[in-house]
């Protein structure tokens, strides 16, 4: 078992399964995505740009399903929230598997993706 499936299945429910399902809508999603355990934390990458990573902060109730450069996405995704007046990250706050729209969340991952694709370097901000 790798790293970031032991940190997955040693999460309480809800949290185990939003990240699983998160996890899997990831990878059918997309294709150059690379999984890693970095900062302790599930963390994606596409092309080896960062791209998101998924969290259980301290005192929520929910999965924050943070995107790197979210920052500007804000515009076409309200739902995307700035917690602790983060810089660039913005987040979906997941707090059950009903709260995630799959159909949004996957256009969301393709519009990233596409960002990072045209985009020349890993951070523009």
């Amino acid at each position: 078992m790798n790293p970031v499936e032991q940190h997955i299945l040693n999460q309480e429910e809800p949290y185990q399964s939003i990240m699983l399902y998160v996890r899997s809508v990831i990878f059918k999603s997309l294709l150059c995505v690379e999984e890693k355990y970095k900062y302790k934390v599930p963390y994606y990458t596409y092309n080896n740009k960062p791209m998101l990573y998924l969290n259980i902060l301290k005192g929520t109730n929910y999965v924050d399903v943070a995107f790197i450069q979210g920052v500007l996405l804000e515009d076409k995704y309200p739902q995307l929230k700035d917690d602790n007046n983060r810089k660039q990250v913005r987040s979906l706050q997941v707090q059950s598997l009903e709260d995630l729209n799959e159909l949004q969340f996957v256009q969301l991952l393709k519009d990233v993706a596409e960002f990072l694709d045209n985009s020349r370097r890993s951070w523009v901000l």
